[in-house]
């Protein structure tokens, strides 16, 4: 089994998807000790944001590429082939300003590639990516998984649909949320996410 663990908090040590994701990681190579983790920090080695010029590489002769957008097709081709070769991707997501990290939002648009990861038919859109879990640690500040705020969630609801697009279904989130409502409202949340990973070892991941 491939797993490929992704994390885009920007806050270091003090990131609880990092944390969380790492606890996730933790839990399938205790249940799993065959499998073979990659990992990729999108912080660290942050993705150049998609441009026109990368697209239009795509077609071009390698003469006609700067060096600049020749490693960038390169960074491109590696960064698929992982999402590609992995059977569980271990996400960390938190939410920024209702929406994802621009870090992650550069990978995805690296993964999201008509003809390999999905593809227009004439009846309508099918995803390539089959058979996949992703197993998305998901972290808030405040409350959107329900009431008023839950509208302004274009986080969670984002990731199910592109990974959905995709054509990946097994989707399991590990959520804490309220982390900047109050110090026990963060230790609660926290909690209940460790008690959610230590039972993902009762699910089965792609193989």
């Amino acid at each position: 089994m491939n797993v490929l663990h992704i994390d885009s908090g920007i806050l270091g040590d003090h990131s609880v998807s990092r944390r969380l994701t790492a606890a996730i990681v933790a839990q399938v190579k205790r249940d799993h000790p065959q499998a073979q983790i990659t990992y990729r920090d999108l912080v660290a080695d942050a993705l150049p944001h998609l441009t026109g010029a990368h697209l239009m590489a795509a077609n071009a002769k390698a003469g006609d590429i700067d060096a600049r957008i020749a490693a960038d097709v390169v960074t491109s081709a590696t960064v698929l082939d992982e999402f590609l070769a992995a059977d569980t991707v271990v996400l960390g997501a938190p939410m920024y300003n209702f929406s994802l990290p621009s870090q992650l939002k550069a990978w995805i648009d690296r993964i999201a590639v008509a003809g390999k990861t999905f593809r227009y038919t004439e009846t309508g859109p099918e995803g390539l990516a089959r058979g996949k879990k992703v197993i998305v640690a998901s972290t808030r500040g405040g409350h959107y998984s329900s009431g008023p705020a839950a509208v302004m969630d274009h986080q969670e609801s984002y990731l199910q649909a592109v990974f959905g697009f995709l054509g990946i279904t097994d989707i399991e989130l590990v959520r804490a949320e309220g982390l900047n409502v109050s110090a026990a409202s963060k230790a609660t949340a926290i909690s209940e996410a460790e008690r959610t990973i230590s039972g993902l070892g009762a699910l089965s991941l792609a193989s």
